[in-house]
């Protein structure tokens, strides 16, 4: 089995989807537990001296000025997990817990957050062992951080809430007991330290991004394939054409498209049958590539996000200083989250209206309507346009950014909040539906070329479209779809129509 070693720098998204997705072991560097031990000294050290620190001698929010007795921290920290697991609605995925958990070692191993180093190995050790805390989807406002979702991956460590382990959902402490630990009690800063940061929309996020990039090369393909099914012109993707306006992921697009058609005797010339095609399929390189330039500037900032330290305070050992501060503040995160959401509904946005073309007789260029033999007696891919529409339609409502609501909290002192677990939710749920649509433009371009007598595909989209018929069989007469559908769909969430890019 493979490995990660953390320090708080180093962490990358590949690094994040094995550990997430693959079970990779999780291992602090002597760096990173060099650098806890420094930073935790320093607590300790003010500590003694009763010295008046934000979340270490002080209460949370509003109550920030209120002092704690030094004999009280410990209770302090307790008491701030327990009163913050207050999440609710279904639990968040399992690879998403996991990656939350790392990535709060992650940033727990960088060296400001003062926490005690048996502490982040125990975090560590649960990831490692399996023990994947029970954590609800819903409230948190993105700052301070996430603090509700983190709250719950925290209780299983104190013996509380719940814990999924080999399978079964158990209350915390047996599941503690039954992969071989024991509960811990918090000493002061600790739990601050566990659950003020983005790590569960940078969780969502990182995963999400992964999959993007993945996404995208996928619509490219169902694009080219639909040009070949509509006899489209692929002219319009030539080099010359996209170096003259310079975006890089149009230029990225269109060699995409001229690599999947290759040797295709489905395309054809300017005016072999029009001078000119539709935008969905003229424009591609222009609408995905524009989708793929948002995705890499959200890429970009989720890989800094993912090494970054955003407790409240910070502690700086070398400086002898602790810092109350704002990193925790997701915004970020919640802008590019909006960002994404924008960039992945297009894919479905102009999906929905390839496959329009492809079932409207009117558009098709004479291929039956919808796409069956028996038009009346079977109404063939009619309502596979339909669901399409409602996704797209669907994506529309979730794309309104999220990032420019903002609630007050914590009687006004927390008075500016970033929504970005919000707008990462309402991300990966477009992708989920974008990921229906283009499987829906696949089995429909896929059926399209079965109404043409010499079928003879480009070099790439002859790999998909045999990928589609290992999971897609031809419509011969109406059948059940939404199980084509999701097969399909599951397929192009486990990256089977990847394509790298270049």
């Amino acid at each position: 089995m493979g490995k990660v070693l953390i320090n708080g720098n180093d962490l990358t998204i590949a690094d994040v989807v094995n550990v997430a997705r693959n079970n990779y072991q999780v291992e602090l560097t002597a760096e990173a537990i060099k650098g806890i031990n420094r930073a935790r000294k320093l607590v300790d050290l003010y500590l003694e001296e009763e010295r008046v620190m934000y979340g270490i001698t002080t209460g949370f929010g509003k109550f920030s000025d209120v002092v704690i007795n030094k004999d009280q921290v410990g209770d302090l920290q307790h008491n701030l997990i327990t009163s913050h697991a207050c999440a609710v609605g279904k639990p968040l995925p399992t690879e998403v817990v996991r990656a939350i958990m790392l990535l709060r070692a992650n940033a727990l191993s960088k060296g400001n957050s003062g926490i005690r180093l048996s502490t982040v190995e125990l975090l560590v050790n649960l990831l490692n062992a399996g023990v994947h805390p029970q954590v609800p989807e819903q409230g948190s406002l993105g700052a301070s951080g996430d603090l509700a979702p983190l709250a719950h991956i925290v209780l299983p460590m104190l013996g509380l809430g719940k814990a999924e382990y080999q399978g079964e959902v158990l209350d915390g402490a047996e599941a503690l007991k039954k992969a071989g630990f024991k509960p811990i009690s918090l000493h002061a800063k600790e739990g601050l330290a566990l659950i003020n940061g983005t790590q569960a929309m940078t969780a969502i996020g990182t995963l999400l991004i992964a999959d993007a990039e993945k996404l995208i090369n996928t619509a490219t393909s169902a694009a080219a394939l639909t040009v070949e099914a509509l006899r489209g012109i692929p002219f319009a993707y030539d080099e010359k054409v996209h170096e003259v306006r310079q975006q890089p992921g149009q230029l990225i697009v269109a060699k995409q498209l001229l690599d999947l058609l290759k040797n295709s005797k489905m395309v054809t010339e300017q005016g072999e049958i029009r001078v000119q095609d539709a935008y969905s399929l003229r424009c591609t390189p222009q609408v995905h590539g524009a989708s793929y330039d948002a995705i890499q500037y959200v890429k970009s900032v989720v890989s800094r996000e993912i090494n970054a330290a955003t407790d409240n305070p910070l502690i700086f050992p070398e400086q002898d200083q602790v810092i109350s501060a704002g990193n925790f503040h997701g915004q970020p995160i919640a802008i590019v989250m909006d960002f994404l959401k924008i960039a992945l509904a297009e894919l479905a946005n102009i999906s929905e209206r390839r496959i329009e073309r492809l079932v409207n007789p009117q558009l098709s260029g004479g291929l039956p309507a919808f796409l069956t033999a028996q038009g009346g007696l079977n109404s063939g891919l009619m309502i596979a346009q339909y669901t399409a529409a409602s996704l797209v339609s669907e994506n529309k409502v979730l794309a309104h950014p999220a990032s420019v609501d903002s609630i007050p909290s914590s009687a006004n002192q927390e008075d500016h909040v970033s929504m970005g677990t919000t707008a990462a939710r309402q991300a990966r749920q477009i992708y989920h539906n974008v990921c229906y649509v283009v499987a829906i433009e696949l089995i429909s371009a896929a059926q399209a070329l079965e109404f043409y007598d010499d079928v003879q595909l480009g070099k790439g989209t002859e790999v998909i479209y045999k990928t589609i018929r290992d999971v897609v069989e031809p419509i011969v007469k109406d059948r059940v779809m939404n199980v084509d559908f999701e097969n399909l769909a599951k397929e192009i969430r486990e990256w089977k129509f990847n394509r790298e890019v270049e």
